[in-house]
Formats: C-alpha cells, sequence, structure tokens
C-alpha cells in the first residue's frame, strides 16, 4: 500500500472559500479513485492561506484487471455465409484487439470479451490529477496569464509525491516538483522527501499545514495570552474560523485602546474588534475590556509596529463609533419614528414607517389571539423596532440593527421589556441561531417577517431556486421555529390573511398572495419537519388539515404518528384505512348515513363501530379506530358498496365517509408508506 501527497500552492486564497476548498478536492478524489476501482483506506486534507493538499493513505497500488463485453454488429453482417468473418466482423475484432476465436454470438449479436490490464496508480493519477483538482468550484473564480482554466487565485507551485517518488503531473501549467514553500518571511523552499514528513518539514519552516491543529493553537494560545492579564477571551466559533485561515503561523499579541471607547454600546465596540479587523475582544469580571488580542501571522520577537498598527487601525473606527453614538444620542429616541418616513420599505410598500404602523396592528391582533398581559411593552416594542434604522450608528454598522436600537432605548429609558424586544425581535438572526426570549421579541418579530413576507410575495418577488436576497426563507422559519418551540397559540393562515388585507397593494390579488404564502409556509414547514420526522409522517400531518392554524396540534400529532407507525398492528389499521379512502377519494359524498337504508347486520355493526369512535384525544381516537377495524374488514369482505340501488350506495358511501372523517382527525393515512 501507499501514501499519495498533492499540494497545491496558489496566492492568498479567499478565508471564505478555503474550507470549501478542501471538502470538494477530497470528495472529487475520492470519486476518482472510486470510479477507477483504486482501493484506499482514507484521505487527509490540510490547508492554509496559501495551499491546499490531501495525503490518500493505503493507497493500491495500480487498478484490478477486469473483463468486460464489448457488443458487435449483428451476425449475419459480421459472418459471412461460409462461416468466415466478413470486413465487419474484421474490423470489429480489430478495433477490440481480440482474435476470431475471442468472439461469440449471443441474441443475434457478435460480441466479445476483452481483458482490460489495470493501470499503474501513477498513471491514473498523470491523466487524471489535473482535471480533478480544475473541477472546485466557487465564487469568484479568476484567469490569470494567457491561460484558459480558472481557480480561486493563481496557482504558483504543485507537490505531487507517491510515496517517495514524484508522480510529474501539470496543473494550470505549473509543473509538479516535490517542493512546497514555508512561511513569506522565513523560506521560499522547502523539500518533502515523503508524504509521511509532510506536515513536520512544513511546520520546521513555520507552517502549521494541518488546519485543525492551528484551530486549536489559535484557541489555546489566544486563552492563555488573555490569562497573561486574569481575563478571558471572546471566541465566536466563526471569527475562530476566519482567523484560523487566514494565518499558517498564528502568533497572539495583546493591543490596546482608550477607555473612553467603552462608553459606546459593546455590541459596537465587540462588532468593530470581531466582525471588522478580526481581533479577539478580551472581558475580565464579564465586563469588556479596552484590550484585545490580534492574531499575527509573524515570525519573530519585536510587535511593536504591529501592536501600534493594529491600535492605530481599531482607534479610527471606534472614533467614528463614538461620534455617531454622541450624535445620535443627542435627541430623543422616539423622534426617529417619524423619520423612518423618509426610508422606503420596498417599492409599492410605502416607507418604513409605513411598515411599522403595519407591524404595531398586526401586533394588537397577535396579543388578542394569545391574551397576552404584555399588550402595552408590546405595542411600545413595535413602535420603536425600526427606529434605529435613521440613526448614524446602523448607517455605519448595518449589521447591529435591533442591538443599538436597544441601546439606544435604554440610553432613552425605556422599560426593560421594551429594550430587550428590539434587540430581539430581529431573532433568530441565522438558521441555528437563538430565538427571541420575550414575549414582546416574539410577538414583534413575527409580526415584522410576516409582513415582509407577505410583501415580498405581493410584489412577486417570492424566492426562487437558491436566490432569496430579501431573506423570506429565513423569516419563514423563524416565525415556524418561534410559535412551535415557544408554544404560541396563533393560527398562521388568519395571521397571513391578515397581513395581506394591511398591505398597500392588497385588492384583486390578495386571495392569491395569500394562498401564495400559505403554501410556501407550508413547504418550509415540510422541509422543516423531515429533518427530524420520516418525510412520510409529516406529508399525513400536513395533508389531513391545515397544519398552519394550529401549529402545536400539527406537532402533537407528528408526534404521535410517528410512535404509532412503528406498532405491529399498525399495518392493519392503515390498511384499513387505505381501503376506506381509495373509495372515497375525489367522489362527492352526503353528509350521513340513514340507518333506514341498511340491508345487512355488516353495515349495522360498521355503524355501531363508527359510533364508538368519538375521542378527541389522538391516543384515545387512535385505540376506538383499532377496535373498528374488525367491522371495516368484515363490512368490505361481505357488502358491495357500489350496489345498483343510487340510494343504497350512496348511503354506503356515507357511512364509510363518516369513519374517513374520524381518521383525518389523526393524518391522511393514505400518505404512509405500507
Amino acid at each position: 500500500m501507499s501514501k499519495y501527497l498533492l499540494e497545491i500552492g496558489t496566492e492568498e486564497l479567499p478565508h471564505k472559500f478555503i474550507k470549501s476548498g478542501i471538502a470538494q478536492l477530497k470528495a472529487n478524489f475520492e470519486k476518482l479513485l472510486n470510479e477507477n476501482k483504486i482501493g484506499y483506506s482514507g484521505i487527509k486534507t490540510y490547508s492554509t492561506p496559501r495551499r491546499l493538499a490531501l495525503i490518500i493513505d493505503g493507497l493500491a497500488q495500480k487498478q484490478p484487471d477486469t473483463e468486460k463485453l464489448v457488443k458487435g454488429p449483428v451476425s449475419n453482417i459480421a459472418y459471412k455465409e461460409d462461416g468466415s468473418l466478413s470486413p465487419a466482423g474484421m474490423g470489429f475484432a480489430k478495433k477490440n484487439g481480440v482474435s476470431e476465436k475471442d468472439l461469440f454470438v449471443q441474441d443475434n449479436y457478435v460480441w466479445a470479451k476483452i481483458s482490460v490490464k489495470g493501470k499503474d496508480i501513477a498513471e491514473v493519477l498523470k491523466e487524471n490529477a489535473e482535471s480533478t483538482v480544475l473541477k472546485l468550484q466557487g465564487p469568484y473564480f479568476m484567469r490569470w496569464a494567457a491561460l484558459d482554466v480558472k481557480f480561486q487565485r493563481p496557482i504558483r507551485w504543485v507537490v505531487s509525491l507517491l510515496d517517495d517518488e514524484e508522480v510529474k503531473i501539470k496543473i494550470a501549467e505549473v509543473e509538479s516538483g516535490r517542493f512546497s514553500r514555508g512561511h513569506r518571511f522565513k523560506s521560499s523552499k522547502v523539500e518533502i522527501k515523503n508524504p509521511d514528513c509532510y506536515e513536520k518539514a512544513l511546520y520546521e519552516a513555520n507552517v502549521m499545514a494541518n488546519q485543525e491543529e492551528r484551530k486549536k493553537h489559535v484557541v489555546e494560545s489566544a486563552k492563555k495570552k488573555a490569562a497573561e492579564i486574569n481575563a478571558e477571551v471572546y471566541l465566536d466559533d466563526d471569527l475562530v474560523e476566519e482567523v484560523t485561515n487566514l494565518c499558517e503561523w498564528p502568533v497572539p499579541v495583546i493591543c490596546g485602546f482608550d477607555e473612553k471607547y467603552l462608553a459606546i454600546p459593546e455590541k459596537v465596540t465587540v462588532t468593530v474588534m470581531a466582525v471588522h479587523q478580526r481581533y479577539f475582544p478580551m472581558y475580565k469580571d464579564g465586563k469588556l475590556l479596552n484590550k484585545f488580542i490580534t492574531m499575527t501571522n509573524y515570525i519573530g520577537d519585536d510587535f511593536e509596529n504591529i501592536k501600534a498598527g493594529n491600535e492605530r487601525v481599531v482607534v479610527a473606527r471606534l472614533d467614528d463609533a463614538i461620534f455617531f453614538f454622541n450624535e445620535d444620542t443627542k435627541k430623543p429616541f422616539a423622534d426617529n419614528v417619524e423619520k423612518l418616513k423618509g426610508i422606503t420599505f420596498q417599492k409599492g410598500m410605502g416607507s418604513v414607517y409605513d411598515k411599522t404602523m403595519r407591524i404595531i396592528e398586526l401586533s394588537k391582533y397577535l396579543c388578542d389571539e394569545l391574551k397576552t398581559k404584555s399588550r402595552e411593552t408590546i405595542e411600545r416594542t413595535a413602535l420603536l423596532c425600526k427606529a434605529d434604522l435613521v440613526t448614524s450608528l446602523v448607517f455605519e454598522f448595518t449589521e447591529l440593527q435591533g442591538f443599538i436600537g436597544a441601546d439606544y432605548a435604554l440610553n432613552a429609558g425605556e422599560k426593560p421589556e421594551v429594550v430587550q424586544g428590539i434587540k430581539e425581535h430581529y431573532f433568530p438572526l441565522g438558521a441555528d441561531s437563538e430565538l427571541a426570549e420575550s414575549i414582546e421579541g416574539q410577538v414583534v418579530g413575527i409580526a415584522d417577517k410576516i409582513d415582509t413576507i407577505c410583501a415580498v410575495f405581493a410584489e412577486g418577488k417570492k424566492p426562487t431556486g437558491s436566490a432569496d436576497p430579501l431573506g423570506v426563507r429565513r423569516a419563514t422559519l423563524g416565525i415556524i421555529k418561534t410559535v412551535i418551540q415557544k408554544g404560541l397559540s396563533i393560527n398562521l393562515e388568519e395571521l397571513i390573511k391578515k397581513s395581506v388585507l394591511l398591505l398597500p397593494s392588497n385588492t384583486s390579488g390578495a386571495d392569491k398572495t395569500t394562498e401564495d404564502v400559505k403554501n410556501f409556509f407550508e413547504q418550509r414547514l415540510n422541509i422543516l419537519c423531515s429533518e427530524q420526522y420520516p418525510h412520510d409522517v409529516v406529508e399525513a400531518c400536513i395533508a389531513n388539515k391545515s397544519p398552519l392554524a394550529d401549529l402545536r396540534d400539527f406537532t402533537l400529532r407528528l408526534d404521535f404518528v410517528s410512535e404509532i407507525v412503528k406498532e405491529q398492528d399498525f399495518a392493519a389499521l392503515n390498511e384499513a384505512a387505505n381501503r376506506i379512502i381509495r373509495l372515497i377519494k375525489d367522489k362527492n359524498v352526503k353528509s350521513e348515513a340513514e340507518k333506514s337504508l341498511f340491508t345487512n347486520e355488516y353495515e349495522e355493526k360498521l355503524y355501531e363501530g363508527i359510533q364508538a369512535v368519538k375521542s378527541e384525544d389522538y391516543k384515545t381516537l387512535y385505540a376506538e379506530l383499532k377496535s373498528a377495524v374488525p367491522s371495516v374488514n368484515s363490512f368490505f369482505d361481505n357488502v358491495l358498496v357500489m350496489d345498483k340501488d343510487e340510494k343504497i350506495k350512496e348511503n354506503r358511501m356515507a357511512l364509510i365517509n363518516s369513519l374517513k372523517l374520524k381518521f383525518d382527525k389523526i393524518a391522511d393515512f393514505s400518505k404512509i408508506a405500507g
């Protein structure tokens, strides 16, 4: 068994591409090896800002020898009347490198059995390495020099080693060798003798090639550095990932700034450091310090210039922030609401002020639905939730909308519930982000999101494909998750109708917009729940009655049906339900059966069985339905539903339909796989 090392050296790669790049590189080589039936035990990937690499372990020396059958011409064309090969037959044999004795006739066609000798692994790599690497995809790929190929950044060197030997390949006109490159400030060339010494050789040249080890070093060295001043370091996962992909040799350095900058909202200061400058903020006893850690890509002991440069940059940003903060807080925060009239929400949907008024109306409606005692603080939150959008600080730090509004509301003396609600009404900020904890944040957040969703659909801008520039999918999931996880009793169908009617362009297209939004919600609900529950169970619980009318009931049914389908006797009940559904499907059936039209005991027994099914509790209802199954089977085995007498037929259809309606209370059993 062998090991193969491939390293693609490049100019500085964008940090956002690196994780995707190594994942694609690994997947592409896995596909190459599998398609060529080449055995291997595993693939390990490496990455730094200037390289993507992999080592394939346990690699077979060659492809296995194989045999394949090749179909040729029709036999009467391949052979002459005297049984000898015709020119067509000889051409087929020659083309496939076989003699006449290797041909045989089957199903009136000539076939050849061909032995294919497996290629050496080195030959396979030489033939396929370049195309496999250049299959990588991502945004902003570029061309360079006079080449036709595209890659994330220009390729500058390639290392290709099979054990101790070079496998000569060429990628984007760069010929491979055994020399990599170390840290920019130390070594231009690093000889790699074999794959086993790859990590060590680069480490000695001040490059941590293993991204996981480098990430671990970033975290541990930052913590250790912070401990020197008895502080704790802020370690956001995204920030750690980004810094890891920006440094080949991360070294922490403590920098600082004047304490006066701590007067501005903490979220602003942290955003300046962590998001804009990729610094690690530090805390002591839960309070933000006027110090931070910058992770340098540096070899040496003199950090004075590094400290001075980073401090100069962060102070410039914080100077802007403190100026904006002082200007914004010179006037009452509530005065900003009127200024929202100058900001367009969406074309045809009025200003952000108009949107705010709709949020207030929807919040009032939700207060009535929820019968909450927090009506006053909810309405105040709804009024002020967008007031920070006209502030200079949000204009500069748009990602902090809501957070800055909360700080300004606190500064203006608003109630704590209102402050929290303003901050939380944008939650969740991402697919796995936290939900609003306060009722103010939950209600106003739902009102805000439903207004945005309905406005987008009313203007014909609903998401298509992967494009969703207005965040409609995230907003929809945010509402669904908030309602379900926070146990809110909200009829989303009615909320959608209410929201559409409040829009300025709600005339002739209101019904269609409402239906489109409702369908979109059900699609997102289906996708979300299918991650946790069997897809057929989700479909069954959506199809029988609108899940949006009561999401709490929907999730209750999901949990219940997911359990009963595992029971041994479920199959009998499911089959009984489906016999009824297949017969009733797409037919107009009268509402109730008349006992006077019964003609046999089986109808009587089924009717009695149906009358016994009356519980609203799903567990009890299910037990009652199971008890009715024998009478259902007896009915179908002994009674012809489609009787010649139209009245009797309609009465029997009504009888079984009344039982179908009982099944429908739980789910549409026709959607559940048998």
